[in-house]
């Protein structure tokens, strides 16, 4: 007897501040990756599928993105050069 399947596993890369598509508030969103696994006897062996998506945590809603953009994002919020696919980031004034 062979035991197989998959498992998903989330991996949280970063919280950004953007102006959400759903409700249009700036708010933090995570950038959140799943990853699935083929597992073998309980055993990850290869991931299967890779999704990339942001989530406003101020209304819930989860946009998709490309790896393309999350890689941006991910940079951008590690303050590096990158773009800003799903919207501007949000400065603080400085106050003394």
């Amino acid at each position: 007897m062979i035991i197989f399947g998959t498992k998903g596993y989330l991996y949280q890369l970063a919280i950004l501040t953007l102006v959400c598509a759903g409700c249009g508030n700036p708010a933090a969103h995570t950038l959140r990756k799943r990853v699935t696994k083929f597992t073998l006897f309980f055993v990850p062996l290869f991931p299967v599928s890779t999704k990339y998506a942001t989530q406003c945590t101020f209304c819930g809603t989860e946009q998709r993105v490309t790896a393309e953009q999350a890689e941006q994002l991910q940079a951008q919020a590690a303050g590096g050069p990158g773009g800003q696919a799903l919207g501007q980031p949000q400065q603080q004034p400085y106050r003394p």
